[in-house]
């Protein structure tokens, strides 16, 4: 039984959940109330191609507001990466050089597709760093990278390109195809999906912006933090652009104008949960009466785990398959082969093939990633436990 504020936290929430899964609507008050005050957030999920929950809350926001969705981004790119992969356009085992031929030089020649969806390469970040206005542009971000010397031998080691790698593999799509990501996605998967999700939001729309904050550490958090700071210049530091001398924090990135109308492909976004459910729902079900978008074998080549170690960027494990997180490795409740991915400051976006659910989370106030993966287990664990038994 709830509780007086669990209570007060319930009626804050707008939207719907289908019959049976009405334990998700729960979870989500249970989280409002955790958060102690208002928190403007989004959670939506379908389950067999069906939308079976669509929910909000928060003082500013409404059903169509929209949230930065920060690295959940690479996820929505490496989706055109997976559509011309099925198209047998490019090849996962194919050299990247061998589509960007600028691309092999500093040791780089023989690096796979795969393994650059898989952040391989050692190309983490510029050397000297990069100015805002060239961070949000993928073009020069590739040539800058393109050229570079990487930071460990390609192919022998893992790190998350943070801001960089969905403008690397956008590089490989646009010397194969002469179009950007950027263009393909909304060719193929915003236009004909309706989809409430955007890698470069027209002007007239960003009055629906809701615009990120941060969220006050507590004393203990800040010494956390404290205690597992990495210098600026070091590996991490760099594939945040922390030694630029005018860097930006991470969670201001999608309040900056040129971001969200150019839309950089590795972390530019912004939409809806609402928009990112059924961008991932349609990958492996018949939503609104089309056919699933992947083949069950690309789905698989996609989710299938490409390595599992130490991130020399994160400094912790992490488990990457091609393009995207592992997810099940994340959320154990999560069938073999889901995958998907978060975005810094508690985003998530993933889907689960062998159950036909996907689920997308967005939230306005910043947490940062590790925090918020308990919140997606108890949101993921009731919406699985609800669709197993519908």
């Amino acid at each position: 039984m709830m509780g007086q504020a669990e209570e007060d936290a319930a009626t804050r929430i707008r939207g719907t959940v289908a019959p049976g899964f009405e334990v998700v609507r729960e979870r989500f008050a249970a989280l409002l109330h955790a958060e102690g005050s208002e928190l403007d957030a989004q959670v939506a999920a379908y389950h067999r191609g069906k939308k079976v929950v669509d929910l909000w809350a928060g003082p500013e926001g409404n059903a169509d507001s929209i949230m930065g969705i920060y690295s959940a981004s690479k996820g929505v790119a490496h989706l055109v990466v997976a559509l011309l992969v099925q198209d047998g356009v490019l090849g996962l085992d194919q050299k990247v050089s061998h589509y960007w031929p600028e691309f092999a030089v500093e040791g780089k020649r023989d690096l796979l597709v795969r393994e650059l969806l898989a952040h391989q390469a050692g190309l983490v970040g510029a050397t000297n760093g990069l100015t805002v206005d060239e961070l949000a542009d993928d073009q020069i971000v590739a040539e800058r990278l393109g050229a570079q010397r990487p930071f460990w031998r390609p192919g022998r080691a893992a790190g998350y390109h943070a801001l960089v790698v969905a403008a690397l593999s956008g590089e490989v799509v646009r010397r194969v195809t002469g179009r950007t990501v950027q263009e393909h996605f909304a060719e193929r998967l915003q236009a004909p999906l309706e989809l409430d999700l955007h890698l470069g939001l027209p002007a007239e729309q960003d009055d629906r912006f809701l615009s990120a904050q941060p969220m006050t550490p507590t004393p203990e958090r800040l010494r956390e933090l404290a205690a597992a700071a990495t210098a600026p210049d070091s590996l991490s530091g760099i594939a945040f652009n922390r030694h630029h001398p005018r860097s930006r924090e991470v969670w201001e990135l999608p309040n900056l104008a040129v971001t969200r109308s150019r839309g950089p492909a590795s972390f530019g976004g912004v939409g809806t949960a609402r928009g990112l459910a059924k961008l991932y729902a349609a990958l492996v079900s018949p939503v609104d009466g089309g056919d699933p978008l992947l083949e069950p074998a690309t789905a698989a080549a996609f989710g299938q785990i490409q390595d599992n170690g130490f991130d020399l960027v994160l400094r912790q494990p992490k488990a990457w398959a091609v393009g995207f997180h592992a997810s099940a490795e994340t959320y154990p409740v999560l069938g073999a082969g889901a995958f998907g991915h978060s975005g810094a400051g508690g985003q998530q976006a993933l889907v689960d093939p062998r159950h036909e659910l996907s689920y997308a989370f967005l939230r306005r106030r910043f947490l940062l990633p590790a925090q918020a993966d308990a919140d997606h287990l108890r949101l993921l664990s009731a919406l699985v436990t609800a669709a197993r038994r519908a």
